[in-house]
């Protein structure tokens, strides 16, 4: 054989399982896929049944759970079954509406449940089509048809389904299920009790009506002849129990918790690499909040950190570290959130990061814009500053001045007593922040942070800023504190003490706080701005009354700085609302009792 023709063919032999495997992968993708889409099917069937009970036709259900109708007017008489999970109750169109959004996000137990519910039921019709009173009808044939192939479609599909759960899930999940079970048995006896129009009827009786009319609210029931309640008795015994059911199949299936957080090896990595790449992003320093978790790429020159909240993987910033080996680590948070079934988010990436991102599969939207002050290009001269020099002067002709110290140059018990002012001036008892806050103020292990002290004319203690570093030469803020009694103007007043001074400090550049949907404000109410937008910019306008988005664009665009986009990034766009609600709980601005 020539020698070029034996190097030809096992490569030939090499691109053939390449494409073998390539098409198998596209295969299971499109069977996972299917059995998402049957499962949608069948909730959305089951809820018109339940919505439509009084207008079709007569069901009963078989004993072993199977629905079979019968059709009084038809020519002929037979047992009827529908194909999985299809039945005339909410319980069902819950466990359909949860498989759809667990079998989605590709846990494993969730095929397991299916294929131990699904294969045996399959088993069944099979063996019923054998007999003559099941096997006359067609709708028996498609019922099988369905049922088998969705059984089909979860075994090819095996390999898509390798999300993890929370060990913890079945204890939480039998424990959820006996008092669900127990209460709504006990409320809906009760109320079978009351408005039951049959007299006579044991506790055994309303006990298995409740049990009945809880799996459906079509004839099921009806075989326990001692108990007849009114319509609407059925409906709330139904929802309670398929509430309760919600609850059991959550516990079930919920995501692990993501408990790991930030140890101090990690931490000490993460610091070598803001020593080298720090001056990239201005957010890298609050990666060191230690309510995050990070997780390096294989080579350990970059990394993402990140906080699991609600099931979703909330990374933000830009990853920490060397831009070369950023696909490494993102590759590594991907495929961590994948195997628990995590969704994945990036809050205030930069344009860089994003564009990285999105090459990983992620899209992308604007969020808004940072405030970045060049301090070669700061000046408190000409007519567009005359409103902030106007503020400086005033509150200097108060008597206010500003001491500007690191925090390793503060002595520990002056820090103290500024932690507790800080702690007494914070509005509300939560402490915000997550993507733009470090979270914590005079740990030792910060001592390159900056902190602005403001003091009125009789030496008190009026208001404080803490800043990060950002690399070598630049601050980001982190902290803002004021007494609520002191002089208006304060914060303006010490951000340009800030400015004028920071050659003191060697630093050349400052970021301020990030301005939510900025381009909308500044466009919005320009002449010529198009209806879409103008409707974008009342809607925001509104909502500023409780949430400060217009004022905290107009606070930061007076110092006329230099406005950088960050970038939300996604992978889907219906997790949008889950990620918003995971960021408002990261951030502190909603809190649930039950934690993450």
């Amino acid at each position: 054989m020539p020698p070029q023709l034996s190097t030809l063919i096992p490569a030939r032999a090499s691109s053939d399982r390449r494409a073998a495997a390539a098409s198998g992968g596209a295969l299971r993708r499109r069977a996972a896929d299917a059995t998402v889409w049957y499962l949608r099917l069948i909730a959305v069937l089951n809820i018109v049944a339940v919505m439509s009970l009084p207008f079709r036709q007569e069901v009963d259900e078989h004993n072993n759970g199977r629905i079979t109708l019968h059709r009084h007017h038809a020519h002929h008489s037979g047992q009827f079954f529908t194909p999985y999970l299809a039945t005339a109750g909410l319980v069902s169109a819950a466990l359909a509406i949860f498989f759809v959004l667990v079998m989605r996000r590709r846990k494993r137990a969730a095929w397991v449940v299916n294929v131990l519910l699904s294969t045996p039921l399959f088993a069944l019709y099979v063996l019923a089509l054998t007999q003559h009173e099941y096997r006359a009808h067609v709708f028996n044939w498609v019922s099988a048809a369905l049922t088998g192939l969705f059984v089909a479609a979860l075994l090819i599909s095996r390999r898509e389904f390798n999300a993890v759960g929370d060990p913890s899930n079945p204890r939480l999940a039998l424990a959820v299920g006996v008092g669900g079970v127990t209460v709504t048995g006990v409320l809906g006896t009760l109320l079978v009790h009351a408005t039951n129009k049959f007299p006579g009827a044991t506790l055994f009786d309303e006990i298995a009506y409740t049990l009945l009319r809880g799996i459906s609210v079509g004839p099921l029931a009806d075989h326990v002849t001692a108990v007849h309640a009114p319509r609407w008795t059925d409906i709330i015994i139904n929802v309670l129990l398929a509430a309760a059911f919600c609850l059991v199949l959550y516990a079930g299936f919920r995501s692990p918790r993501g408990r790991r957080l930030l140890s101090a090896e990690d931490e000490s990595k993460l610091r070598c690499l803001l020593d080298k790449h720090g001056a990239r992003d201005s957010l890298g320093y609050f990666a060191l909040r230690r309510d995050k978790a990070a997780i390096f790429s294989p080579t350990g020159k970059a990394a993402v950190t990140y906080r699991v909240v609600g099931g979703v993987s909330l990374a933000s910033g830009d990853p920490i570290g060397d831009p070369e080996a950023w696909p490494g680590a993102i590759d590594a948070w991907l495929t961590e959130a994948r195997q628990h079934a995590w969704t994945p988010a990036v809050m205030g990436a930069s344009e860089e990061a994003g564009t990285i991102y999105a090459r990983h599969g992620l899209d992308a939207l604007e969020l808004g814009d940072e405030a970045i002050v060049d301090i070669a290009d700061f000046t408190l001269e000409g007519r567009a500053m005359r409103v902030v020099r106007q503020a400086h002067n005033r509150v200097r002709r108060a008597g206010y001045t500003v001491r500007i110290r690191r925090h390793e140059d503060i002595p520990p018990e002056e820090m103290s007593l500024l932690i507790d002012r800080a702690d007494h001036w914070r509005d509300g008892t939560t402490e915000r922040g997550f993507s733009m806050a470090l979270g914590r103020l005079g740990d030792p292990a910060d001592g390159r942070c900056v902190m602005l002290e403001c003091r009125d004319a009789d030496d008190v203690p009026r208001a404080l800023l803490s800043f990060v570093p950002w690399g070598e030469q630049g601050l980001s803020l982190d902290l803002m504190r004021r007494d609520r009694d002191s002089e208006n103007g304060l914060m303006e007043f010490m951000v340009v003490e800030l400015l004028l001074r920071a050659a003191e400090l060697k630093v050349d550049r400052v970021s301020l706080n990030f301005a939510m949907f900025r381009a909308v404000f500044e466009r919005g109410s320009r002449l010529g701005a198009g209806p879409v937008l103008r409707l974008w910019h009342a809607i925001l306008t509104f909502f500023s009354r409780w949430w400060q988005i217009e004022s905290l664009y107009r606070a930061n665009a007076k110092y006329r700085p230099v406005w950088e986009p960050r970038y939300l990034l996604f992978a889907r766009s219906s997790d949008i609302p889950q990620i918003g609600l995971a960021s408002a709980r990261a951030e502190g601005f909603l809190t649930i009792p039950w934690g993450s």
